[in-house]
């Protein structure tokens, strides 16, 4: 279980403040995955920073119930002088886990082949998202955090990743940021809709994703 309580964070870019929190108070249920909407620049990825402790917020506090995982598809704590594997075996030993297992799981999952041995600098965005989802899906969470990976690569990849997050989150909750509805139908129980700082959860990911298209103007299916 998370809670966010009265939690505020507003950004100053280009002399403009762009508020991203509003006194939010949520919970997030544990072993739930939770569909998170939101227009573009909404700040739905500034927000599960903030859930994963990467970024603090102004004022307010997220209480976290047991193990939480990093934002995956921000692959921002990678070192990028080093290769995939060294990047992996830091990432277990800052866990706490087995070195070899989790580079084994990365090393099969994420198909980079001889790009694992390279700095993490000669990497595609893509190949940075796969190393990133291997990592967090070869450790266990209480709850994962998803930002958009389950979209990269081909339909063969794409299948794979949703059948080891299905895998993942049958006995853990997560709370995944994607623009496209109808894997967050497919793969969430319940929605969450950040609009103006203000964020509103919803038991039922219908419920969310209809309110979210009533928000947009876009025609109910």
């Amino acid at each position: 279980m998370i809670q966010l309580r009265n939690l505020c964070k507003t950004h100053a870019m280009l002399g403009r403040r762009k508020i991203v929190a509003r006194n939010i108070h949520v919970t997030f249920p544990a072993g739930v995955t939770v569909g998170l909407l939101g227009r573009n620049g909404a700040g739905k990825s500034t927000l599960l920073q903030m859930i994963a402790g990467t970024m603090d917020p102004d004022r307010g506090e997220v209480i976290r119930h047991g193990s939480v995982s990093w934002p995956v598809g921000f692959a921002g704590s990678f070192h990028p002088d080093l290769t995939g594997v060294q990047n992996v075996r830091f990432v277990a030993r800052a866990y706490g886990v087995d070195s070899d297992d989790l580079t084994d799981f990365v090393e099969d999952f994420a198909e980079l082949g001889d790009h694992f041995d390279l700095p993490l600098r000669s990497y595609s965005t893509g190949m940075r998202a796969r190393l990133a989802f291997g990592c967090s899906m070869g450790i266990r969470f209480d709850t994962y955090l998803v930002d958009e990976v389950t979209s990269v690569g081909d339909p063969l990849f794409r299948r794979k990743s949703e059948a080891v997050f299905r895998a993942r989150t049958a006995d853990s909750g997560a709370i995944v940021v994607s623009h496209s509805l109808d894997m967050l139908e497919k793969l969430c129980q319940s929605g969450a809709v950040l609009e103006d700082g203000r964020l509103t959860f919803y038991p039922k990911i219908g419920t969310a994703i209809a309110n979210y298209r009533r928000l947009l103007g876009l025609p109910q299916v």
